[in-house]
């Protein structure tokens, strides 16, 4: 905060300012647990776009921008963005909803993406013809994201969508907060929760725990939803620190790119707070399935989507009368 009030008074930013103002993930915990009610990470943000404005920013934070920018996604892969597509049924005109597959998903989890859209589409959801990246990278750490943005909205606008249903949390909170207020957002939780009598969903015999995403949890108190689907599954677990209280996997705010090592030791210590002989570690966020299973997961860390579709699989009947 000191910083932030020397900025605010028009000093130059030093390295360790830098540092200290990148080094935030943004997960909110400090504002849940303020009793006067700040909100340091909107401040954070707010620090770092005035910093990026003058021209000061890391080189991290510098290639993010270019690859975003460039590309259209923030990991700068020039290969399609619906690679993992198994059908071209998914691309249509109009769609009164529409997934949103997010970069994480397209390029390093494209099964997850596969699994979601297999669900989605019998609802019928489509697919945005050119998805860019929502700017949710740009936007935390102090760029503007408006040419991305713009992007999807008249993709949206042109297929007359009402809804738009993303498994990503980090876009879910841009999509929410920072697009206008003109379509109606839904994480892929709410809306498997709310159509679980339609999934034929087939109990597990499988023991998991939960793990909060930030912008999900804490953002947005989206915590009963995933449990509900859970729990229609099989046996649910709880963290030792979980809903508002949850620990951060350390990859959000531009941390994982800028500060690998600090990134992974907030994800190792987050791992410690999963119960013993757990299955899997269930989560509803790309950025927390990579560094929580980077950090030591080793692939336990799941996407509640992998777990829906293995129910899904598991029941005889399949989606056969879906």
């Amino acid at each position: 905060m000191l910083v932030m009030k020397r900025l605010a008074e028009g000093c130059k930013a030093e390295t360790d300012d830098l540092d200290s103002l990148n080094t935030c993930t943004t997960c909110g915990i400090c504002t849940e647990n303020c009793p006067s009610g700040v909100d340091p990470p909107k401040s954070i943000e707010e620090a770092r776009t005035i910093l990026v404005s003058s021209g000061t920013m890391t080189d991290k934070q510098s290639s993010l921008c270019e690859r975003a920018t460039f590309s259209g996604n923030v990991l700068g892969d020039s290969s399609s963005r619906i690679g993992w597509l198994r059908y071209q049924g998914g691309l249509r005109h109009k769609a009164d909803s529409v997934y949103f597959v997010g970069c994480l998903a397209s390029y390093r989890y494209p099964e997850i993406a596969a699994k979601t859209f297999d669900i989605l589409r019998r609802f019928g959801a489509a697919l945005l013809p050119d998805e860019r990246c929502c700017g949710s990278p740009l936007l935390r750490t102090g760029f503007d994201a408006g040419e991305l943005m713009n992007s999807n909205l008249r993709q949206i606008k042109d297929m007359e969508a009402k809804t738009l249903i993303t498994g990503c949390a980090g876009c879910y909170t841009t999509l929410k907060n920072s697009y206008p207020d003109e379509f109606e957002v839904l994480s892929v939780p709410e809306f498997l929760a709310g159509h679980i009598s339609e999934l034929n969903l087939k109990p597990l015999e499988l023991t998991v725990t939960y793990h909060d995403p930030c912008h999900l949890g804490r953002r947005h108190k989206i915590y009963d939803e995933p449990r509900k689907v859970i729990e229609a599954i099989c046996d649910l677990k709880e963290m030792k620190a979980s809903r508002n209280h949850s620990r951060c996997c350390g990859g959000g705010g531009g941390v994982r790119s800028g500060y690998r090592e600090l990134s992974l030791g907030m994800a190792r210590k987050r791992l410690l707070d999963a119960p013993a002989g757990v299955d899997y570690i269930v989560t509803s966020c790309p950025l927390c399935i990579r560094n929580l299973n980077d950090a030591g997961g080793d692939g336990k860390v799941i996407d509640l989507v992998e777990l829906v579709s293995e129910a899904i699989q598991a029941n005889d009947k399949g989606l056969g009368n879906f």
